[in-house]
């Protein structure tokens, strides 16, 4: 099983090397910016009803968020989010119109049959190409939408092959994703922003100061991206999985086929060990009472 766990890691980075989504940044950035290790200093208090988010960085750096310290919720259990990216960058609609599916819903139905509580990242091509599916999972109550960009471009590069947005540019493809969203009608939208292939800068977060977002990183791989073998994605979650992590998977046929599968493996798994599922939102409101 470890072979097993090691080859799909390897799967898991030659993949989003390919695909630049779903893997930690190439050159990680420092963080001279507050992160949930840090969580009494960088979270922002929210009126009543609305997301928390991570207050600004020094010079106004967009804040990011990163697993929380804490190793139980407060009601003394272990929380982790698990996390789907819904990817389709701006120059892949011809591949749709020729029948390829950047959607899953059977992933979203499984998960509701589960009662499973996730976050979305979704690029605003995506909530485009599949408004009544952005909709739908936008206005149930278990899910939050997040923003994964408009372009699904790089916000730093090099970036696995991604072609790279102007620091002048970066505002305004988060914002024009957010408009996607309102316009397909989604609700349940939290103010929260996931780099393509987790690639930033202290450029990228100052660039994106004006949009007023925190940006959400993970911990846990997949590996999900062009896997076969659904038990290998399984395994690999299982093993990284620790209170308070955030799952990065995905939410594309295409790019992600076995996803749901896994799901299904690591969903009632988890639940024997005493996990409970949330949003990225409920763990970073845990953060901030810690």
């Amino acid at each position: 099983m470890t072979t097993l766990v090691r080859n799909v890691s390897f799967l898991a980075v030659l993949c989003t090397a390919l695909v630049g989504c779903g893997t930690l940044s190439e050159t990680p950035a420092t963080p001279r910016h507050p992160v949930a290790r840090q969580p009494s200093a960088a979270a922002s208090p929210s009126p009543a009803g609305m997301p928390p988010t991570m207050a600004p960085g020094p010079g106004g750096l967009t804040p990011v968020f990163e697993r929380a310290p804490t190793t139980t919720d407060r009601a003394g259990g272990k929380t982790v989010a698990l996390t789907f990216d819904a990817d389709m960058t701006a120059d892949q609609g011809p591949r749709a119109a020729g029948g390829e599916r950047f959607d899953n819903p059977a992933l979203i139905d499984t998960l509701r049959r589960l009662k499973v509580d996730a976050t979305v990242f979704m690029t605003g091509r995506w909530a485009e190409e599949y408004p009544d599916q952005a909709r739908a999972i936008g206005n149930d109550p278990r899910f939050e939408v997040a923003n994964h960009s408009y372009s699904h471009h790089a916000f730093k590069a090099p970036c696995y092959g991604l072609p790279a947005l102007a620091p002048g540019d970066m505002a305004a493809d988060v914002r024009r994703a957010f408009d996607a969203f309102r316009a397909a009608g989604v609700r349940n939208v939290v103010p929260y922003f996931r780099f393509p292939g987790g690639c930033y800068d202290d450029e990228a977060l100052r660039a994106l100061a004006s949009a007023k977002v925190t940006a959400v990183q993970w911990d846990v791989v997949s590996g999900d991206a062009f896997a076969t073998d659904a038990d290998a994605v399984a395994e690999q979650v299982l093993a990284g999985v620790r209170p308070g992590s955030l799952v990065v998977m995905h939410c594309t046929r295409s790019a992600a086929p076995v996803t749901e599968r896994a799901i299904r493996r690591i969903v009632p798994e988890l639940r024997e060990r005493g996990y409970r599922f949330v949003k990225v939102s409920e763990l970073m409101a845990a953060a901030r009472g810690a």
